[in-house]
C-alpha cells in the first residue's frame, strides 16, 4: 500500500501591512515616476528588522492616481518593483503589493466607482489573507500608515493600527487628539516613523488588538 505523506496545514500569518506614500517614502503629488521615488530615512532597516522577526510585510496603497488617469497600473506595477530593488540593496524585501486604483468621485471610466478596496475599507487586506495559504493571524498583526484612513482599515480588519508622524501623520494625530479629548484615540499606538513602529512591534510596546499588553499607546506628551 502506498503510504501518504500527511498534508500539514499552514500556519496563520503574522502580518505588518504598510501604507506606501508618506510612510515608507517621502510625499509626493501623484507618485509613479522611479526617480521620483525617496525612501524615508530607516525605512529599509525597518522593512529588514519586520522581515528577520518572520512578518510578512505587505503594502497596501490608494492609488487615486489612476482613477483620475495620471498613470496607469503598470506604472504603479513598475514603481512597486522599483521599490522592492532598494529595499533588496539594503537586505529587505516586501512580500506584497496590493494597490487601490478606484475613486468614488473623481475616477474615470471604470475606475469611478464605491469599492471595498479603498481604504478606509478593508478589501486590499481581505485579498492579502485570501492569498496566503494558512490566512492572517489577525491578533498577531499590525496597519501602519500616516493617515487615519489607514488605521481605521486596519482596525475594522482586526490588527492594530499603528500612526506614524511622518507624511501626513503628525497632522492627523493633533487633529485625532483634539477631537477626542481624554477620550480613546483611533489608532492604537503612535511612532515617530516606520523605524520606531517596527521596533515597537519587535520589543512589544505595540501590543496587539487582542492577547497583548494593552493599547500600546505611546504616552502623550
Amino acid at each position: 500500500m502506498e503510504e501518504r505523506k500527511q498534508e500539514t496545514a499552514a500556519a496563520p500569518a503574522r502580518v505588518v501591512f504598510l501604507d506606501r506614500d508618506g510612510t515608507m517614502n517621502e510625499e509626493v503629488h501623484y507618485l509613479y515616476r522611479p526617480e521620483d521615488l525617496r525612501l524615508i530615512p530607516g525605512t529599509a532597516e525597518a522593512v529588514r528588522l519586520l522581515n528577520g522577526a518572520g512578518y510578512r510585510v505587505i503594502v497596501v496603497t490608494n492609488q487615486a492616481g489612476v482613477a483620475r488617469g495620471y498613470y496607469g497600473e503598470e506604472e504603479v506595477r513598475r514603481l512597486h518593483a522599483y521599490l522592492n530593488g532598494v529595499l533588496g540593496r539594503e537586505g529587505a524585501h516586501v512580500d506584497a503589493f496590493y494597490y487601490c486604483p478606484h475613486h468614488p468621485q473623481y475616477g474615470i471610466g471604470p475606475y469611478k466607482k464605491e469599492c471595498r478596496c479603498r481604504k478606509p475599507g478593508t478589501g486590499m487586506l481581505e485579498a492579502a489573507e485570501r492569498d496566503l495559504p494558512g490566512g492572517i493571524d489577525r491578533a498577531a498583526s499590525f496597519l501602519i500608515g500616516d493617515k487615519l484612513a489607514d488605521v481605521e482599515a486596519g482596525k475594522r480588519f482586526g490588527v492594530t493600527g499603528i500612526l506614524v508622524g511622518t507624511g501626513y501623520g503628525e497632522t492627523e494625530r493633533r487633529a485625532a487628539e483634539a477631537l477626542s479629548g481624554a477620550g480613546a484615540l483611533p489608532y492604537d499606538y503612535y511612532a515617530p516613523d516606520l523605524l520606531e513602529a517596527a521596533k515597537a512591534i519587535l520589543d512589544g510596546r505595540a501590543g496587539q488588538r487582542a492577547g497583548g499588553n494593552g493599547s500600546g499607546r505611546e504616552p502623550r506628551k
